[in-house]
């Protein structure tokens, strides 16, 4: 139903049918784009239509779009075509509702227009055919990786995938009600599709769906941005209303801890939300600082370590412990500590200060920097955020912004609880409180930051705001006391 938009001159005669060295062309173009991805199909229709292009799935809503910003005018057209005479909109055979947006530009002609729709609905047709027929075997493998990956067996799932090279996981874990028909609705917007040098393994098993992406090391995703896999993710909880974690991008090594804090993330997320374990939004550092300045200044923080002694900081800073970083390595808990010993020396850090490890986790996190740096840079504890990556001034408005919702009495408890690297018993002892009482207020500060606190991740950018904003009164002897047991002074 492809009809001329408002404003456009109406043709003298009707333009002549593509030649037979044109269609030779489009179908070569486009067949090799389908042979690559969903994605970088849809990307080819709207560059040959010169406008732009999406493809809708009823399950997950938009699958893929060129340019991202067409998504909501497809969907509109999706749902009321009639609406939208300019843009043509069609079923893909044998694809369970999906269908094919397309908006041609003003100057594209429409036996063109014609061609390369029919076109791309034939190579959909195929993708869906071919995706059905390999489902079964694929879904198995799909499960058999996940098992490899949680046993630790990291080099073997690379090897059953056919020598994939991905070096890092990002881990989504949902459960709900209807996990069937969100199985099927992720499965068709991800398979086969090895886009952007990403790769999607989902899996349903019992009353749990696993999503996860792997990457590359020059295709990882900056944490707290938002990327095609998150994006499908959400939606689905959304549309399917389930309960979802998401644990940040980790090296393969550190898969069973990803997986962890994915779990442990979704278990305090409402019906129909997908809570990342980086949930700071916009206030997360990767979004704050300006990213050539965290580069440059992770690169020369991370200079002196090699490879190894990396992943080694990184498992331990993640895991919280040298004994949980000891599996992740696959070497003893003695040889993390002395390898820690020695990553110490070598960056000239107190690796023991609370604030040094959240900037040491900061850097680990930071993009990785295509120029090596020209000097080594020393760790110190303060200030919090280095003036290379922000002004005091800056700092001190991030800071602020993200813990305004604390009063004096949550900040003091949060932060003497980060110095203690998230145990409670010794803060609780420091602050004079009943254990359970720490909890509680710390369940009250998840709450009201809407953070987990049990990531890593979070507790260590928290770390550097509650620092940079510290005062000589967010001491543990300053905290309001109201009598009683919950706040009995010290020596009672």
């Amino acid at each position: 139903m492809t009809a001329h938009g408002g404003g456009r001159e109406p043709h003298p005669e009707r333009p002549p049918a593509p030649s037979a060295v044109e269609h030779a062309q489009v179908v070569r173009r486009l067949t090799r784009a389908a042979a690559r991805s969903g994605a970088t199909l849809v990307a080819e229709v709207a560059a040959l239509a010169d406008g732009w292009a999406a493809l809708v799935d009823p399950g997950v809503g938009i699958v893929h779009a060129t340019p991202d910003s067409a998504g909501p005018a497809a969907l509109r057209a999706a749902g009321h075509p009639q609406a939208y005479p300019h843009v043509t909109v069609h079923q893909v055979p044998g694809a369970q509702g999906t269908v094919l947006v397309v908006c041609p530009g003003v100057a594209a002609a429409p036996p063109l227009t014609a061609l390369v729709t029919q076109c791309s609905l034939d190579l959909l047709r195929l993708r869906a055919r071919h995706a059905e027929e390999t489902r079964g075997a694929e879904q198995r493998v799909h499960t058999a990786v996940l098992r490899l990956l949680l046993r630790g067996q990291h080099r073997l799932a690379a090897e059953v995938l056919g020598g994939e090279t991905a070096t890092h996981a990002t881990v989504y874990r949902l459960n709900g009600r209807a996990l069937h028909s969100a199985h099927q609705a992720l499965w068709r917007a991800t398979q086969p599709d090895p886009a952007n040098g990403t790769r999607t393994l989902v899996s349903l098993d019992g009353a749990e769906l696993t999503v996860v992406a792997l990457h590359g090391a020059r295709d990882l995703p900056r944490a707290d941005a938002g990327h095609p896999t998150l994006a499908l993710v959400a939606r689905i909880a959304d549309r399917h209303q389930l309960t979802g974690g998401a644990a940040a991008p980790a090296p393969l090594d550190m898969f069973v801890t990803a997986w962890t804090e994915a779990g442990g993330t979704r278990n305090g997320t409402s019906v129909g939300r997908l809570t990342s374990v980086t949930g700071l939004g916009t206030h997360g550092l990767l979004r704050v600082i300006p990213t050539d300045r965290l580069v440059t200044w992770s690169a020369a923080v991370l200079q002196p370590l090699d490879s190894r002694e990396r992943r080694t900081l990184e498992a331990w800073l993640r895991s919280g412990s040298a004994q949980a970083a000891a599996p992740a390595l696959d070497v003893s808990e003695g040889t993390v500590r002395s390898r820690l010993r020695g990553i110490g020396l070598l960056l000239a850090a107190d690796l023991d200060h609370p604030t040094v490890q959240a900037q040491s986790l900061l850097a680990l996190r930071a993009p990785a920097s295509p120029v090596p740096a020209a000097a080594a840079e020393p760790l110190l504890p303060s200030p919090p955020l280095p003036a290379a990556l922000l002004s005091a001034e800056h700092a001190g408005r991030w800071a602020s912004g993200l813990l305004r919702p604390l009063d004096p009495r949550l900040r003091i408890a949060l932060r003497c609880w980060l110095a203690h690297r998230g145990r409670t018993a010794p803060a609780a002892t420091e602050l004079t409180l009943h254990r359970t009482t720490l909890t509680t207020w710390l369940g009250e500060c998840g709450r009201l930051l809407d953070l987990d606190l049990s990531s890593a991740t979070v507790r260590a950018e928290l770390r550097l705001a509650v620092e940079t904003v510290a005062t000589a009164d967010d001491v543990p002897a300053a905290l309001p006391r109201r009598g009683g047991r919950t706040y009995r002074e010290p020596g009672q």
